[in-house]
């Protein structure tokens, strides 16, 4: 309990004095994703910003039910407080000081600035509310146990904010920020080991994916043959140099997200990705 008012009283210390700027949050909304997870079931149009919950992430721990963030009073987040929203997202801490499992990626979007999670709050509440609670998680003994969430926290989340590199450009450090943060490619891109934290060692170098499936090496050592535009096409469109087409996981990140962010970030994005360790794929 004290280790929970702990976390409570540093992140209500440490909110500076920031009026939401709504475009800036949409930029992180759609840089991270949102809707892709906590959209309501089959959305498309304006139904993608509906983000009642109810869709389903299956992973070697068990499934995890993705939880209402509309601004809905009693099913969304519409009645937690801007400390109570930044200390989920920098924390993993619910209010009332649960634990949040780590399938809600605040292990990257603790990396991100306290103005922009401010800005997100601000734009995610100009959104639809929409009625309804998701199911509970169904997850087996031992990981039906919060507490646990605790020591994993200790090992993967320090709350730290992203740092630039004083050595790289501007534009190196705005792509740097938005793979490590808001956009947490890491957290699919990145293997992981039994107890679910990230090879820091191997970042973005691919691997298994929370599903099993394969997931593609984002370092210099696949994306050397693929030139920049080349890579941009990909990351706008989904579609190949030699014309074939991503599907799956991958398919609904670039239709959904990629494909509305800026020519400028996704740019940026690429030339962060360049100056990465060439690090090979993993062994079969």
């Amino acid at each position: 309990m004290i280790g929970k008012l702990l976390t409570l009283v540093i992140v209500l210390g440490t909110i500076p004095d920031h009026v939401a700027d709504l475009a800036n949050g949409a930029v992180m909304f759609w840089a991270g994703g949102c809707e892709s997870c906590h959209a309501v079931a089959n959305a498309r149009g304006d139904d993608e910003l509906r983000l009642g919950g109810g869709q389903v992430l299956s992973t070697p721990f068990g499934r995890f039910h993705v939880p209402n963030i509309s601004p809905d009073p009693d099913h969304g987040i519409g009645e937690w407080t801007l400390a109570e929203f930044v200390n989920a997202m920098k924390h993993g801490v619910a209010p009332g000081g649960v634990h949040l499992y780590p399938a809600f990626p605040y292990p990257a979007y603790q990396r991100m600035r306290t103005e922009d999670i401010i800005d997100l709050k601000g734009f995610l509440d100009t959104l639809p509310p929409v009625a309804g609670r998701s199911q509970p998680n169904e997850l087996a003994f031992p990981y039906n146990l919060r507490r646990g969430i605790g020591l994993w926290k200790l090992l993967y989340a320090d709350g730290k904010a992203f740092g630039p590199d004083p050595a790289a450009s501007a534009q190196v450090n705005r792509g740097a920020y938005l793979v490590a943060g808001p956009g947490h490619c890491g957290e699919c891109h990145t293997p992981r080991n039994f107890l679910g934290g990230p090879k820091r060692d191997r970042f973005l170098a691919g691997g298994k994916g929370p599903d099993g499936k394969g997931v593609p090496n984002l370092t210099p050592a696949k994306l050397k043959s693929w030139s920049d535009g080349e890579l941009q096409e990909f990351l706008t469109t989904g579609i190949t140099a030699d014309g074939d087409v991503t599907a799956e996981a991958m398919g609904e990140v670039i239709t959904n997200t990629l494909s509305r962010i800026t020519a400028q970030d996704l740019a940026a994005i690429i030339a962060y990705l360049r100056t990465l360790p060439a690090l090979p794929d993993a062994p079969r």
